[in-house]
């Protein structure tokens, strides 16, 4: 719920996490969108998702119309989600805590478009699809409980990705919990398409303690639309039975079938639990942000390892560090710290962007106190 992203026009847009977090303790929480101008000026905001029943989460996109995508959380009683099907006995009898908050209602998703005005335009909710079959969601595909608690209850479906696809006219987005990214009718709202994990719609095998069974993703996160029907996907690999390794995907959502793939030969090579993200560049190459431990990687098709970077910022409650040091006397990091470099999503940019047009992009001091020159190029 805290990244930010260029845009075409040089401005930045990104997600702040409005406090204090009273009514919603799941993690990818944010609160509202901001669009912030070169010289640091916010020009936009949306700050509406932000209430007691509403809250804006992870993702957003400008579309091309020039209005913004953003995906929430809303609250759904207990009573409600039994009379949309879900087994009471899967409810919890008492309150799941979350992020220092306790729970007693589920947190569904759901999707508005407001226009630069601020207004609502077109919405679309979770809680409008459930039920049975290939074009809904099952409400009691239900996670595991030793995956997290509020994870198997409250927090059920967790989207972390949002993207409109102008080609098609579609809405893509990707469960983590359900192991599934999804094509969505901008018009209907309909579940046109979905790719990942057939047991969450009672199709094909299920995974079991040793067995991935037919599902191919384990908590997957940023999904992408490549054109022509291909979408890239993140998957973590987090609880797969078979090995817990993050991999990359273009999957052809024509033929079902995965184009291309990229994994390490173990994982201590490539491995992030949570978040993650793969952006495809023009040359064809996968950059790759493992962001468990603040990795950025540059593949070939061919997965070589062309590029990467180690994000040498350390930023823990009220102080930021630089872990990669001209001099590394009295440093140390506490074993709280050691996800401090933590990177939810990293973008690559060239020269010829069109939001670079113009701006001065000479180095303007180190990144962080006592930082090496990190914007030197290293030969090895």
């Amino acid at each position: 719920g805290l990244y930010a992203e260029l845009l075409p026009n040089g401005n930045l847009l990104r997600a702040g996490r409005a406090m204090p977090i009273t009514y919603c303790g799941i993690d990818g929480i944010g609160g509202y969108i901001e669009e912030i101008d070169w010289n640091g000026k916010v020009v936009w905001s949306f700050k509406d998702m932000f209430t007691k029943n509403e809250v804006q989460h992870h993702c957003f996109d400008r579309m091309p119309n020039g209005n913004t995508m953003i995906l929430g959380w809303e609250r759904v009683k207990n009573e409600d989600m039994i009379a949309k099907g879900r087994d009471p006995k899967t409810i919890p009898t008492k309150s799941v805590k979350g992020k220092g908050v306790y729970h007693r209602d589920f947190w569904l998703d759901f999707i508005w478009e407001v226009n630069p005005a601020g207004k609502i335009v077109w919405e679309w909710h979770i809680k409008d699809h459930l039920g049975k079959g290939p074009d809904k969601f099952d409400p009691n595909y239900i996670l595991p409980m030793p995956v997290g608690e509020i994870y198997a209850t409250y927090d059920w479906s967790h989207l972390n990705t949002l993207v409109y696809v102008e080609e098609t006219d579609q809405v893509l987005t990707n469960s983590r919990n359900l192991a599934e990214f999804y094509l969505l009718d901008h018009k209907t709202g309909k579940l046109q398409y979905r790719w990942g994990n057939p047991c969450a719609y009672g199709a094909g095998k299920c995974p079991s303690y040793f067995d991935a069974g037919d599902q191919k993703m384990f908590g997957s996160h940023d999904a992408r639309w490549l054109g022509k029907g291909l979408v890239s996907v993140f998957d973590n690999g987090s609880e797969n039975p078979q090995g817990t390794k993050s991999r990359v995907f273009i999957v052809n959502t024509k033929t079902n079938e995965i184009e291309w793939k990229y994994e390490a030969w173990d994982q201590s090579s490539f491995f992030t639990h949570r978040q993650g993200a793969a952006q495809l560049l023009p040359n064809g190459n996968m950059f790759i942000t493992s962001s468990n431990v603040g990795h950025f990687f540059e593949v070939t098709k061919k997965g070589e390892v062309v590029w990467d970077f180690v994000n040498p910022i350390y930023h823990w409650e009220n102080y930021t560090k630089c872990a990669i040091r001209d001099d590394d006397k009295d440093f140390q990091l506490g074993h709280e710290e050691n996800l401090a470099n933590i990177t939810h999503r990293a973008y690559r940019y060239g020269p010829d962007y069109p939001g670079l047009k113009g701006k001065d992009l000479t180095p303007k001091g180190k990144m962080a106190k006592d930082c090496p020159e990190m914007w030197k190029i290293l030969k090895y």
